[in-house]
């Protein structure tokens, strides 16, 4: 048996992920990362320190079919598969995780609900103005005093003549003050209590969607509630294909599938920042790269992203094999956010009092990533997630 050829060692991508690519993969990748660096990066330092969220990047995005992209051509989507979606959302959130923020609700938690659980009028309705950005979406599923326990929702939909009336609050809704569409859950007392998805419209009477404002985390992200107060809408509101936390967890599925490549996009602007400065900043007459300490940073920050995007990669080849292990996408999202929010303090404390700084980037992906390992599915209760499957028991 031949000797295997010693190659160099590249420190951007140790396992050659560009060349497990294929060449569309590899080009909406591109375009993706082209599109981020050019328009996204230079808005995104004031857009953060001005909680300011620019409504024309959803049109941009959909103008490159950045939305919605796994949704098929008929509908105004991009037909990509999984591997794409998660080329693009890590392209993005190399920027900032609020930027991706408002991609995977679009694409993930709105525009997916309708075309798997909708009827065909509600897909030519919506999808193919969400897919350009002329409409945005939101997903209200979180309550005031259900996060982590969605079943415990207290929205309820009551049948009425003609439809349904909805009361109910959703809390830490991303795109809510800005949406045109509103995919929400609640517990339908004509369908035995289970829980069924409604799309709701702007402009409904009793619905309101103030914005949750003076975050320190996703500031460039628009975040708010939705307040339904008796909104009444009619039979064609309801999603009719699916029943149950099925619905809404088929939807975090998939977005939590984009996060796990998301924040890797974020780790990498981490580390790659943090390498740069370790050794352009010279201290005690030599650059602070050539220290044992900040080469061991480094050398674990290039491990933890090597890794997790082979394993991003794993899930998304087998979700295009018509194969989803949801306590696989658990196991992805939850050491991903969490290697990530990591790599990104590390990076700060490399930076020295400069990491403090606005205009060094780093601590604005540690600030955002704060929320990415919380939101859809907390880093601890994916844990439990997985260790159900383990054990066979339930912890929670």
């Amino acid at each position: 048996m031949a000797e295997p050829a010693i190659l160099p060692f590249d420190w951007q991508d140790p396992f050659d992920l560009n060349h497990q690519l294929t060449d569309e993969e590899r080009l909406v990748r591109d375009t993706a990362e082209g599109y981020a660096q050019e328009k996204l990066l230079p808005r995104v330092t004031s857009a953060y320190l001005d909680e300011r969220f620019d409504r024309e990047i959803m049109n941009e995005f959909g103008e490159l079919g950045l939305l919605g992209a796994t949704i098929p051509h008929e509908y105004g989507g991009a037909g990509l598969g999984y591997v794409s979606y998660g080329l693009i959302a890590r392209a993005v959130e190399r920027v900032d995780s609020g930027y991706r923020s408002a991609m995977s609700v679009q694409s993930s938690l709105v525009m997916y609900p309708i075309f798997a659980y909708g009827t065909e009028e509600q897909r030519k309705k919506y999808l193919p103005k969400l897919a350009t950005g002329e409409w945005i979406g939101c997903f209200g599923l979180t309550e005031p005093d259900a996060g982590s326990d969605p079943g415990g929702m207290r929205t309820r939909a009551q049948k009425v003549q003609g439809g349904y009336v909805l009361s109910g609050t959703k809390m830490w809704i991303t795109n809510s003050p800005i949406a045109d569409v509103f995919v929400v859950w609640a517990k339908s007392d004509a369908h035995d209590g289970k829980i069924r998805g409604f799309v709701l419209e702007k402009g409904a009477r009793g619905l309101t969607a103030p914005k949750i404002k003076e975050k320190l985390s996703l500031r460039a992200s628009i975040t708010g509630e939705v307040v339904m107060d008796e909104v009444e809408v009619g039979e064609d509101a309801l999603l009719p294909n699916v029943e149950g936390l099925k619905g809404p967890f088929g939807c975090l599925n998939r977005a939590r599938y984009g996060i796990s490549w998301g924040s890797m996009g974020a780790a990498e602007a981490c580390y790659h920042a943090a390498r740069q400065y370790t050794l352009d900043r010279k201290q005690f007459g030599r650059p602070l790269a050539s220290n044992q300490l900040v080469q061991l940073k480094l050398a674990n920050m290039a491990t933890e992203i090597t890794l997790a995007l082979q394993a991003s990669l794993r899930v998304g080849r087998r979700l295009e094999a018509g194969e989803l292990i949801p306590e696989t996408i658990s196991l992805v999202k939850r050491n991903n956010c969490g290697k990530a929010l990591e790599i990104a303090r590390i990076a700060r404390d490399m930076h020295g009092g400069n990491g403090i700084s606005a205009e060094f980037q780093v601590m604005r992906h540690a600030a955002n990533l704060e929320t990415v390992n919380t939101y859809e599915g907390t880093h601890d209760v994916h844990a439990l997630i997985m260790g159900r499957a383990i054990t066979g028991l339930s912890a929670f």
